[in-house]
């Protein structure tokens, strides 16, 4: 059956761990562990019963057996990147080939770890993947925010837009438009006025993707 998770879980926990394994007795422990410590946990015991689901809460980490029936580790992973959605992975496994270790470290995960593992090293793992997430979702915001704000603008401060973050100057953008200065100082304004940022630095990186 496939189960939606909504926004509204944003609002009751700020911290999202989807823990998949088909060992029932590995879910139960490290379900009652984190949800003591604070974290809200949805529980699945195949890669295919988590690929059913909406995600729709941030920031949020996979916590993963990498062998499993029907679908192990690595091709989760795969298939996650495929669909966009990059949530921080956390693998963890009683055994496992050097190929997968190599193949899921590549395609981003934050740990590997062997059981039985280190506690502190596993929390470690989830703080730094719930802080990865955040830092993605952060610039996602920012993202969605930059291509609805550039949708407001005229065509010539579109063409500033382009020059500011090209890293012009007001004296290279009236060279460059063949316009007085004034107006190149006004067209600026409204393009930082109109997608809301406070500085040019703030404008190059968003133009790069960056937040």
């Amino acid at each position: 059956m496939t189960r939606d998770i909504t926004p509204h879980a944003i609002q009751n926990s700020s911290k999202h761990i989807f823990l998949i394994d088909d060992d029932e007795s590995i879910r139960v422990t490290l379900k009652t562990m984190l949800e003591f410590l604070g974290y809200q946990v949805y529980v699945f015991e195949s890669a295919l019963e988590f690929l059913k689901i909406s995600i729709q809460v941030a920031p949020a980490v996979i916590i993963t057996d990498m062998r499993m029936p029907d679908m192990n580790g690595v091709e989760l992973q795969a298939e996650l990147l495929k669909r966009g959605r990059k949530i921080p992975i956390i693998f963890i496994s009683g055994e496992s080939t050097l190929p997968q270790t190599i193949s899921a470290m590549k395609q981003g995960a934050i740990e590997f770890l062997i059981k039985p593992f280190e506690r502190d090293q596993f929390m470690s793992a989830i703080v730094r993947g719930l802080e990865q997430d955040a830092a993605y979702m952060r610039s996602f915001i920012e993202q969605v925010a930059l291509e609805e704000g550039l949708k407001s603008l005229a065509p010539r401060e579109r063409e500033v837009f382009e020059l500011l973050a090209l890293g012009f100057n007001n004296s290279q953008i009236q060279e460059k438009l063949q316009i007085a200065l004034p107006t190149a100082k006004q067209y600026k304004s409204e393009v930082m006025r109109k997608l809301n940022l406070s500085s040019l630095a703030q404008l190059i990186a968003l133009k790069n993707g960056r937040h």
